[in-house]
């Protein structure tokens, strides 16, 4: 195999793992073709939302005997009077907090606080004795109203605030406690009627799950997962932490030489020809002057072939599949002169897509029976043939399971391909590697990786890096 037929079938190969990653994440729901809403979005987007969340209290886990957990595993209550320390009516969540998101948070509302008051709202281990108050074992933390002291590990509290405006901590009948997690500052939170009272740096790693406890005669609690609107404005808190955030990216300063020069290679790399004209002549009149050297993204071999790629990606995008093939044969033979290629079954599956999508069904079966038919030896097709194949079993094929390979993404990702693969040609390029994606991608990629690794070292928890998030953050804004 010579350099170019190594380039073209390592840049191809890269693609059909792209298109093999939408098929097996994108959520199979109806949707209309050319556009992906949120509940066709791919799982790696928004993670937080496929965790399993506590819904209800766990009754099979409790401290039995001590409490008794209503019908609705919602309400707690303590119906005896106690003997010792050990008879706490504990009772924690059915699963633990979910920790691949920015923050977590419950809360319990006082019914009525008792003979004494001895309730605590917190977080406790897997591994935790439950027969006694959240905070009084080892990696446990807890809120206590007849004290209004927090409870780490031991059963000697401490003050952990006021930060609400009354100054008093302690809580009672009517009061509305919340426990939550800021996995961003590594700290548990704890409120008292919508305001936080204060905040426990969380030193224990791995799954915590939310638990409520009661432990004199009468005290009664109920506890709202999410179910129904919390007294606590979560939402704001959390926009809160997220400019904390972003005040923190922004105080960074990156030059603007860099910044320009990352979005131009952008369009170098995908042959956004126009575009990047009109970026230059815009960069051209900012004072001063935003110079295009090579540091800064600018590099003459990104703009290898511009006007080639750039008609290619436009054929592709309008679905004309045969004159990409005439253009291709025309500018680049040697790129589908194998007509079993990875890259030729790129653009034939993309044909075959494009005769359903405009009803010519039978013509598809035909031209499907025909190309198709030289990778049904080739294993390595297999599973894409039948993914093109299904939709001619749909009245609507757009709204099958298959349905996502008629979106405009799947037209990008061929037309992506071919661009990589011409960029490759360049005999100035050394490394096909190179050619996949653009600088800022790449940089976007890194960025992801640095996630993941401050998520590890956090024993698992905190969100992964979402670029839609903060994309459609910035809109809301």
């Amino acid at each position: 195999m010579d350099q170019n037929q190594f380039a073209n079938e390592l840049i191809s190969s890269y693609f059909l793992q792209q298109w093999r990653h939408c098929s097996q994440t994108l959520t199979l729901t109806p949707s209309n073709p050319g556009t992906e809403s949120d509940s066709t979005r791919p799982d790696s987007e928004y993670e937080d939302e496929r965790e399993e969340c506590p819904t209800e209290l766990d009754t099979l886990n409790s401290s039995g005997g001590f409490s008794v957990v209503g019908p609705d595993k919602l309400s707690v209550l303590y119906p005896n009077v106690n003997l010792h320390g050990h008879d706490v009516g504990v009772v924690r969540a059915n699963c633990a907090a979910p920790s691949k998101r920015l923050l977590y948070y419950f809360e319990m509302y006082v019914k009525n606080a008792g003979a004494k008051g001895q309730i605590a709202i917190g977080f406790i281990t897997s591994a935790f004795k439950v027969r006694r108050h959240p905070g009084w074992e080892a990696n446990s933390y807890g809120y206590r109203g007849d004290d209004g002291l927090l409870y780490r590990g031991c059963g000697k509290g401490e003050s952990f605030g006021p930060m609400c405006p009354t100054g008093d901590t302690k809580y009672t009948t009517g009061d509305t406690i919340g426990g939550g997690i800021n996995y961003a500052a590594q700290e548990f939170f704890f409120t008292k009627n919508g305001v936080v009272v204060g905040t426990v740096y969380k030193d224990v790693r791995g799954p915590v799950i939310p638990t409520v406890a009661v432990h004199s005669q009468g005290e009664e609690v109920t506890v709202n997962f999410g179910k129904d609107p919390f007294v606590f404005d979560i939402k704001a808190y959390e926009a809160e932490q997220r400019a904390n955030q972003q005040e923190k990216i922004e105080y960074i300063s990156i030059p603007v030489d860099a910044s320009h020069g990352l979005v131009r290679s952008y369009l170098q790399h995908y042959g956004y020809e126009g575009t990047l004209e009109l970026f230059d002549m815009a960069s051209k009149n900012t004072v001063p002057p935003i110079s295009l050297v090579p540091e800064n993204g600018f590099n003459e071999e990104d703009m290898y072939a511009m006007s080639q790629r750039r008609t290619l990606r436009q054929l592709i995008r309008r679905g004309e599949i045969d004159e990409t093939f005439a253009k291709l044969r025309e500018w680049y033979p040697q790129i589908v002169q194998d007509d079993t290629s990875s890259i030729c079954f790129l653009l034939h599956a993309q044909k075959f897509i494009e005769l359903v999508r405009v009803g010519k069904l039978e013509e598809a079966v035909l031209f499907g029976r025909t190309e198709f038919e030289k990778f049904k030896r080739l294993s390595e097709f297999d599973d894409l043939v039948k993914d093109c194949s299904a939709l001619l079993a749909y009245e609507q094929p757009d709204k099958s399971s298959v349905g996502y390979v008629l979106r405009e993404s799947q037209r990008e990702l061929v037309a992506d391909a071919i661009n990589a693969i011409i960029l490759s040609t360049n005999p100035n390029v050394k490394d096909a590697k190179c050619c996949l994606q653009s600088r800022l991608e790449r940089l976007l990629r890194q960025l992801t990786a640095c996630f993941l690794e401050k998520r590890y070292l956090n024993g698992g928890d905190g969100e992964a890096f979402q670029l839609r998030r903060i994309l459609n953050s910035g809109k809301k804004g």
